[in-house]
């Protein structure tokens, strides 16, 4: 483990060729730096290529981290004493958030110190923060955050955005929604050819605000150079039913919605215990039921689809919830890795250049998915 103040010549990634370097926001979760020291942990048990650039004050970092002897020799402590709350403002953070966590983590990345960053912290912040030290890809007017939302698809998840980073869009946004959404899925999912949906009341052609109307028109048109396949409105019940690989609406709706699956995920967590613990009679149904009970509990557990991923960035960041505790946070930096690990960002970024000249990504080298598990 080593200490630093994060300066701009150095250059940890390419100190140890074949080791993929995360940038972590130590401070910005509401469970603290223990949750994610704790996940940096877990993470690199599981990924042995991993190294990391922690950012937070080193007083409170590095006792936590000597406790993981494993973990301190690949860890860099990146000092930064400020702390983005969740309670700070956007435009405040922008103004006065330099010598915070979640800025000097951004910066790692855009100095090329870091492959990815991942942060818990305060999404409009961060997302304020990222724009600002990361920039717009060009042609990007609204960057989105996407998310994996399980589904019934043989693949397992379904890619929506965006899920909070604006609360409104505008039809043009929504297009560019699809492009992205649709990139993500070829490229995290393995889908040569993803299905793409337009969240809405009804799947009716009159229904809608005009926005959505005027997106379905340009979506369609889209389409046929965008290398997927729109099959129209979708409506709430189709987010998990496996009929679409991506879908597109609004930050406002898509974060009610995530919030809403998330809640509804652990209540029946909380249902299912209840109920096999009622009993004796249940209770031995319960232990003669486990290995499949443990199946659907990882199925339906939110933390290990934790992290959504901010597309139309010059640079990977991905926002791990504030809540997430050190096995959602480990799932926020495999996925970071994963994004790395594809060149996601530069596969992006060609996308969106030539989205209206060809619907043709650069093919996934290693043919891996992006999911719970490798």
């Amino acid at each position: 483990m080593s200490s630093e103040q994060t300066p701009a010549g150095d250059s940890t990634a390419a100190r140890h060729p074949g080791r993929i370097v995360i940038s972590i926001d130590a401070m910005g979760g509401d469970r603290g730096a223990v949750a994610v020291i704790a996940g940096m942990a877990d993470s690199l048990s599981q990924c042995p290529d991993l190294e990391f650039l922690v950012h937070g004050p080193e007083a409170v970092l590095e006792p936590l981290i000597a406790m993981r002897p494993e973990l301190a020799a690949r860890t860099t402590i990146c000092h930064a004493e400020g702390v983005v709350t969740m309670d700070d403002k956007p435009s405040q953070v922008m103004r006065h958030g330099q010598n915070t966590s979640m800025w000097s983590t951004l910066d790692a990345v855009k100095a090329g110190r870091a492959a990815a960053a991942v942060s818990c912290g305060n999404t409009g912040a961060l997302m304020a923060v990222s724009m600002i030290r990361l920039r717009k890809l060009p042609g990007v007017n609204r960057p989105a955050i996407a998310c994996l939302w399980p589904c019934r698809a043989p693949h397992g998840f379904a890619v929506m955005l965006d899920v909070g980073a604006d609360v409104k869009a505008e039809a043009p946004d929504l297009l560019q929604y699809a492009m992205m959404g649709a990139s993500y899925a070829r490229n995290g999912l393995g889908l040569a050819r993803p299905r793409v949906g337009l969240l809405n009341v009804g799947t009716e052609e009159h229904k809608g605000r005009s926005e959505i109307k005027e997106a379905q028109e340009l979506i369609t048109t889209a389409s046929s150079h965008g290398g997927f396949d729109y099959v129209g409105f979708v409506e709430g019940n189709d987010l998990p039913s496996g009929r679409v690989d991506v879908i597109v609406t609004d930050g406002f709706t898509g974060n009610i919605a995530l919030k809403t699956g998330e809640g509804t995920a652990k209540l029946i967590s909380e249902f299912m215990r209840e109920a096999l613990g009622s009993t004796v009679f249940s209770r031995i149904g319960a232990l003669l039921a486990m290995r499949a009970l443990k199946r659907l509990q990882q199925r339906i557990d939110p933390r290990r689809v934790n992290g959504g991923v901010f597309l139309g960035l010059n640079g990977t960041v991905v926002k791990s919830h504030g809540s997430a505790d050190a096995t959602g946070i480990s799932a926020a930096i495999q996925l970071a890795r994963r994004l790395a690990a594809l060149g996601f960002t530069e596969r992006l970024a060609a996308r969106v250049a030539s989205a209206a000249l060809s619907g043709q990504d650069a093919p996934m080298g290693d043919g891996k998915k992006i999911g719970t598990a490798e």
